[in-house]
């Protein structure tokens, strides 16, 4: 198959690039970051600027799959400006594709869209699935920068759906964090925290993490593309979900760190600010699973986090960086 990858330098296009050129795709990422495009022994890199036409859209033509993970990263501040380029970045993206994809004398069979698991709503009770999810944005008292958040992921799933595309089968990924040993990864983060004494329970720990294994999402995708019945909505989060109080501590123990100091509320504002970020990719509550996988017959191999982050951890101290 021909696998194309728009925005596939990062972290996660990097494990799809990887498992699909393992079993013999033929694999192009369409990437806009000069310091990435570093040749790659098992697949082609391929300049574009995510917002209008040129030589790369002839990739798309007779391709299998178009899995888009374009966008600017929300690890930021959300001032205006890095507001507007996370916006702008995902719909430009989406339009310029769809018109390359419509344009193509063989249309491409497959278009996974990324989305978010962030696009649910804040809650602590019932976990959103892909039937009767909660939409966020209209939580009480919830801060301004989630609704933000929540805008972009519902904009950018419309600029999907909008587009004609007939003889595409359509997929949104609804992802929630992926746990993997890359360098700058969130698992990477959360354990540099451990390690120096700091990983303790952030905010009141209540708050819900879902999460997914770096195997099982590249599983989940190769399982997508395989399955043509399956289309519309997907969840990419694995069966357990849990508190922010539990999480953290599923890795101090994997790290056998005997304590971790606890980070209240405003102590998270102030470290956000030095650190460039916001305290939502944290302080929110996402309690998202995936019935559609479980459903049609998708196993995780990964579905209880204190296994899956003693894993990880042995694999970073056996210096194996996924």
């Amino acid at each position: 198959m021909r696998v194309v990858l728009p925005g596939g330098s990062g972290h996660l296009g990097t494990l799809i690039a990887r498992a699909c050129a393992a079993r013999g795709d033929d694999v192009v990422v369409l990437s806009r970051q000069p310091a990435l495009r570093r040749p790659q022994p098992d697949w082609r890199i391929v300049d574009w600027d995510g917002r209008t036409l040129g030589p790369w859209a002839g990739e798309l033509d007779g391709a299998d799959v178009v899995f888009n993970l374009a966008g600017r990263s929300v690890n930021c501040r959300y001032t205006q400006a890095n507001r507007r380029e996370i916006l702008e970045s995902r719909l430009a993206s989406t339009k310029v594709l769809g018109e390359a994809a419509a344009r193509a004398r063989t249309p491409p069979r497959i278009w996974l869209q990324s989305s978010t698991a962030t696009i649910y709503a804040h809650r602590y009770d019932a976990a959103n699935d892909e039937t009767h999810g909660v939409l966020g944005g209209q939580e009480p008292r919830a801060p301004e920068t989630w609704r933000f958040s929540i805008d972009v992921a519902t904009s950018w799933e419309r600029a999907f759906n909008a587009l004609a595309l007939p003889a595409t089968r359509r997929v949104r990924l609804r992802t929630a964090v992926v746990m993997h040993t890359l360098p700058g990864g969130a698992f990477d983060v959360l354990l540099g925290l451990v390690r120096r004494g700091l990983g303790g329970t952030s905010g009141d720990g209540r708050q819900f993490v879902s999460w997914i294994h770096a195997e099982d999402f590249v599983r989940a995708v190769q399982w997508l593309i395989d399955h043509p019945d399956i289309e519309g909505i997907v969840n990419l989060a694995s069966p357990g979900p849990l508190p922010n109080a539990d999480f953290m501590r599923a890795i101090r123990e994997a790290w056998g760190a005997s304590v971790g100091l606890p980070s209240p509320a405003w102590l998270l504002e102030i470290g956000a600010l030095f650190l460039r970020t916001e305290t939502e990719l944290v302080l929110k509550s996402r309690r998202v699973v995936s019935t559609r996988l479980a459903g049609e017959g998708f196993e995780f191999l990964w579905q209880h986090w204190p296994t899956a982050a003693s894993a990880l951890v042995r694999q970073i101290r056996a210096g194996r960086r996924n």
